[in-house]
Formats: structure tokens, sequence, C-alpha cells
């Protein structure tokens, strides 16, 4: 399927959804999401509040959104690669440290509401334009939810089997800490002020390694 066999009507509404998340990116920078206000949204993605509605229930939801394609990203970027084990792990936050390098406001946000809201990421279900536009050249992949609580257990099934996963740490317990240090590390970097988030995850990550 390509975008010319998607009805018009739905291209369009994919447009302005897509257009509503970059718009919402491109207001960021070192910006917490809540600093950043709906109209501002809206105009620059030139879509009203009504049709921002259609799309969102709430302005928050362009975070998961987010979360969405960012992970989608990371998991054709594994595949692609072929990368596995802890080698993927260290992709995949080794891509929080460069977003926070350039949208320091951005996970901080995400973070701080999932634990307002008491929740782990849902994943928004998108259209096939939607997935046409954001994922041209990997529309199986785009098409799949992505799941971070699969992709860890994934990756710690593989370095279980390849001996790099630390002695007496089942791969349960491993997927439980990845979370801890996906989120909690995160943190730790901010309230130490680390230049590099990088390097506070490497130091967790080393804690669960065979060396």
């Amino acid at each position: 399927m390509t975008l010319a066999d998607i009805p018009l009507r739905e291209l369009k509404k994919a447009r302005n959804k897509v257009a509503l998340y970059e718009a919402s990116l491109s207001l960021m920078g070192e910006k917490m999401f809540r600093e950043v206000m709906l109209d501002d949204i809206c105009r620059e993605a030139e879509v009203s509040r009504v049709t921002f509605f259609k799309y969102f229930q709430r302005k928050e939801d362009l975070l998961l959104y987010f979360m969405r394609v960012w992970l989608t990203e990371r998991m054709i970027e594994i595949e692609a690669e072929g990368m596995s084990g802890f080698t993927a792990v260290r992709h995949l936050m080794g891509k929080v440290a460069e977003q926070n390098r350039e949208r320091g406001g951005l996970m901080p946000s995400l973070i701080s509401f999932l634990a307002e809201m008491k929740m782990h990421p849902s994943m928004p279900e998108m259209s096939k334009a939607e997935i046409l536009l954001l994922f041209p050249h990997h529309v199986e992949l785009g098409s799949r939810s992505p799941n971070m609580f699969d992709l860890f257990r994934q990756c710690m099934t593989e370095a279980q089997m390849s001996g790099s996963l630390r002695n007496g740490i089942t791969v349960e317990r491993a997927v439980q800490l990845l979370f801890t240090v996906f989120y909690g590390a995160f943190l730790t970097a901010q309230l130490y002020d680390s230049p590099d988030v990088a390097d506070v995850y490497e130091t967790h990550l080393f804690m669960l390694e065979n060396h």
C-alpha cells in the first residue's frame, strides 16, 4: 500500500495528526511540556483547537504519541542492524541521551506525566496513513504496536543465552531492573546535574552484566 491508495479524507486526517505531533516537538526545546501552549501547537500545525480534539483527548496525549513513534524508530534500527542483548539496550538508552540533548524537557515531561497518571505507556493505535507518513520504508514494522516490556524481555533472554547477563539474575528480574534503569537513572542524572545521561545509564547497566 502507498499513500496514493489512501482515501483523501483519511490522508488529510493523518497529515493533521502528524503535523500536531511535529509542531509539539518543534516548540519544546528545553521547555517542559506543560509550558508549551495548546494554542501555539495548533498555530504551528495550522490546525484549529476543535480539530486537535478530534485526534487527541488532551494535550498530554501527544507525549504518548511521541513514545509510540520514538520506540517504533528504535525497534526498526535494532532489527535493521541485527542488535541483540545488551547491545540493543545500550542503543535504546543512547537514543534517550541523544533525545535529551536535543529536547531537554521531553523525557522529564513524559516521566512526570506517567507518574502522575500512575500508568505505563499505552501505545496509541495508528492508521495506515499515519504509518505510511511516519515510517514510509518500514511499513510492516511501523504497523506493530511497540511494547517496551517485550523488547526488554527479548534482550535479556538473548543476554542470558549468550552468558552476558549477570549470574543469579533471572530474565524477569532483569526486565524489572531495566525499567528502573530506563526511568530512574534518567532522573538520577537530572538530580546530579550529569552532563551526559548516557554515562549514568552505563553505570547501571554495568551492574547487570557478567564481566
